[in-house]
């Protein structure tokens, strides 16, 4: 028969036991994680770059679950009201957590609070590029253009409140010039406006007008980062060629829902971030025109921090709103 005090040890015991199985067990069952696009997009692309590495080195399967809608804020929300058992994250974006936080008037959920990082995954810089056979041939003749004929100082995005959108704000509010944001419904359209001469430049994803730079049909001007990147190192930042404070990437990451025990988001954020510095994983990066941008939780979540405070006053400026 048990004492009272040895019967109360192996009661503590007992009620101990499930959580120290539960945080020593993970990951015993499949990680799902949702993206906020359409399967075949960027966050899907990259996932899979790293998903036999991580199924290796977690033990377990990765479920691909695609929530497009509202610029990846539908896949946030499923993610943000999700069980916070380290089984289900969020591909997120400059869209959900760098200008969606300004962006969107009525969210239900924060985004920064209620989603807070495990690791930053990689960034696509933007180009500015103008029109190839135009008389515009550097960032001097595009701003001295702009202030000599402000009503042709018009640009192109993928539409309202997109990246493109708004690192051509920036870029006008940076050099002092007024410039006219012409939306279209996605990117390719908005780069056959510049290669049409209908507007006068574009800034927006590298990988997008690669190919027409190459031929000659478009010419960049610059990168949107503050450094020169691996696959394009002929091109200067715009910040090197006299547009101050400018560092613009279209960056991604992996995003949990808040209550995931810290522990849990270190280890996947750990595997993540060797996942990135694989060199084989960084060349697929890399071919498809992306920089690995590898983060720990703690620095992602500072990133995190520093972006909404960048966006926030030119989302303002631009006046884009989204109920």
């Amino acid at each position: 028969m048990l004492t009272r005090r040895a019967a109360l040890g192996a009661a503590g015991a007992m009620l101990a036991a499930p959580a120290v199985q539960a945080q020593g067990a993970w990951p015993d069952k499949p990680i799902r994680f949702v993206i906020g696009g359409a399967a075949g997009g960027v966050s899907d692309i990259f996932l899979r770059m790293m998903e036999n590495r991580l199924r290796e080195k977690l033990g377990q399967p990765i479920v691909i679950d695609p929530r497009p809608g509202a610029g990846g804020m539908v896949g946030a929300e499923v993610t943000a009201r999700s069980a916070p058992d380290g089984y289900t994250y969020y591909v997120n974006h400059i869209a959900s957590h760098g200008i969606g936080p300004t962006l969107y008037r009525r969210l239900s959920f924060d985004p920064l609070r209620d989603l807070p990082g495990v690791a930053r995954i990689a960034a696509m810089p933007n180009v500015l590029i103008v029109k190839g056979d135009g008389p515009i041939r550097s960032v001097a003749d595009l701003v001295a253009f702009c202030r000599a004929n402000p009503a042709r100082a018009n640009f192109s995005s993928a539409g309202s409140g997109t990246s493109s959108h708004l690192s051509g704000l920036l870029f006008g509010m940076r050099m002092g010039v007024e410039v006219t944001h012409v939306p279209y419904r996605g990117t390719a359209p908005s780069m056959a406006a510049v290669l049409n001469g209908e507007v006068l430049f574009n800034i927006d994803n590298a990988p997008v007008s690669r190919q027409q730079v190459m031929a000659g049909m478009l010419r960049a001007l610059g990168v949107s980062t503050a450094q020169r990147v691996s696959t394009m190192p002929e091109l200067a930042p715009l910040q090197d060629q006299g547009v101050p404070e400018f560092d613009v990437a279209s960056w991604y990451g992996i995003a949990a829902p808040s209550g995931v025990p810290a522990a849990i988001r270190a280890r996947l954020g750990t595997e993540v971030v060797a996942a990135l510095n694989d060199p084989a994983i960084a060349q697929r990066l890399r071919d498809y025109g992306a920089e690995p941008w590898p983060l720990g939780p703690a620095d992602f979540d500072a990133f995190m921090r520093a972006e909404v405070a960048k966006w926030a006053p030119v989302v303002r400026a631009s006046g884009a709103q989204i109920d």
